[in-house]
């Protein structure tokens, strides 16, 4: 899919069609998790601070928070359509996959690239989104050939001309080739895959390692016969949140435990399974990561069992220090679930069970993606007379809302004093209809 989450909201929210759009954290830790392809144009990308992506962009930038449940329901979308026409698809991403459709075995390069527009086609009916599709004889030159025909192409690479592409790529284009390796190779002299290629398979064992080494050495000789296969489930369910300021209190982290673990359970909930132990994961503001675990005697999809597991694991920061991250992760899953005997134990908060509580003040846990306030930029609202909309900018005691769904087209702009009683906030969703 070509920039997911930006053009997501660019579907949803269709003022933003053909603007720089970031989406991520607005907070001085915030990171950018999509751009638009406007904004690369400038040279924000994914991972990058926030603060650096919106400096290189200038004042044209539009910062929107990730809407997860957004993202999910659209990549659903994706993978059905897909489904519809190749049963078997190898996920690697909320927004890529690798097929490999049996009637295309040995096929024409032509054959290939009409199968592979009416992919595309589907897609855009489907979802309204673009995809770019590489086609090779493997999993590795389909990728590059994908990376070659974005934003919103279609690139097949045949074998005639693989061997020749290949040999002019740098190194680092490689599946499994990260920075170490890379600055191995170029330290000797090697950095493209073909000067790679040109190695004997012993060296390149050398070089990188046994298994690993012969593995890279045969995917930049064009041999690549690893299958299609779908993933795995996944072994553990997750969800994690870096603060824009460092958590000082115990009664901080609860607040943050209790509202990533509900993160984390709509991930486990949609999955469909039941989990036995809960990890607590905490990120100091020195980047340390302490980790601790709980483990139940059964396996349950019960919020407020979990939820008070993942509490039974927290430290206080006054012990610890402060707190930057605090992630919650579900393991130990299971289609079988049990009902506890005692839940009302189960389900007791540490401070139930005998822990001296903490007597601080409730604190306000400010999020990247949350900058504080009644209303903040890209949250979801609704008004009886308008609809669904989103909000552009509040302050002074106002709110501005664009009403715009990704059926409507751009829609016009309200501001509204901030105590409206009409504007209420809203299901991500909705902005899908």
């Amino acid at each position: 899919m070509d920039a997911f989450f930006a053009s997501a909201e660019q579907l949803t929210r269709p003022t933003l069609r053909g603007r720089p759009v970031l989406v991520g954290g607005a907070g001085q830790r915030g990171v950018v998790a999509g751009a638009s392809y406007e904004a690369r144009v400038f040279g924000a990308r994914s991972a990058m601070p926030m603060h650096q992506a919106r400096r290189l962009v200038g004042a044209a930038a539009v910062v929107v928070p990730p809407r997860g449940a957004v993202y999910s329901v659209l990549s659903a979308q994706v993978f059905d359509a897909l489904r519809s026409r190749v049963p078997v698809l190898e996920t690697l991403s909320f927004d890529e996959a690798f097929a490999e459709p049996a009637e295309l075995a040995g096929a024409s390069v032509t054959r290939v690239q009409q199968y592979c527009t009416m992919l595309r086609a589907l897609v855009r009916e489907r979802t309204g989104l673009t995809a770019s599709i590489g086609a090779g004889t493997g999993k590795q030159l389909a990728k590059i050939g994908s990376g070659l025909a974005k934003p919103d192409g279609l690139r097949v690479i045949s074998p005639a001309e693989q061997v020749e592409l290949l040999a002019g790529l740098p190194v680092r284009k490689l599946w499994g080739i990260g920075p170490v390796a890379e600055s191995r190779l170029r330290s000797l002299g090697i950095e493209t895959v073909g000067a790679f290629a040109a190695l004997p398979e012993s060296e390149a064992a050398t070089l990188l390692g046994g298994s690993l080494g012969t593995a890279l050495h045969r995917l930049a000789r064009g041999i690549d016969d690893r299958p299609v296969t779908e993933r795995a489930e996944a072994k553990q369910i997750s969800a994690e949140n870096t603060y824009e300021r460092d958590i000082v209190t115990l009664t901080e982290l609860r607040t943050a435990i209790t509202a990533m673990a509900a993160a984390a359970h709509r991930r486990l909930d949609r999955d469909g399974r039941a989990a036995r132990t809960v990890v607590l994961k905490l990120k100091k503001s020195d980047m340390s990561i302490v980790t601790r675990s709980f483990t139940l005697p059964y396996a349950t999809a019960d919020p407020a069992t979990l939820a008070a597991a993942a509490q039974r694991s927290a430290i206080d920061p006054a012990q610890l220090g402060p707190i930057r991250l605090v992630g919650v992760g579900y393991g130990g899953l299971s289609m079988v679930r049990q009902e506890s005997l005692f839940p009302e134990l189960d389900q007791a908060v540490p401070e139930d069970l005998g822990t001296e509580p903490d007597h601080d003040p409730e604190p306000v846990i400010r999020q990247p993606e949350q900058p504080g306030g009644q209303w903040f930029p890209g949250m979801d609202v609704a008004h009886p007379d308008f609809g669904h909309g989103w909000v552009q900018g509040a302050g002074y005691g106002v709110v501005t809302v664009r009403f715009e769904t990704s059926s409507t087209g751009p829609g016009p702009a309200r501001t509204f004093p901030a105590d409206d009683p009409g504007l209420t906030r809203a299901d991500p969703l909705t902005s899908l209809s």
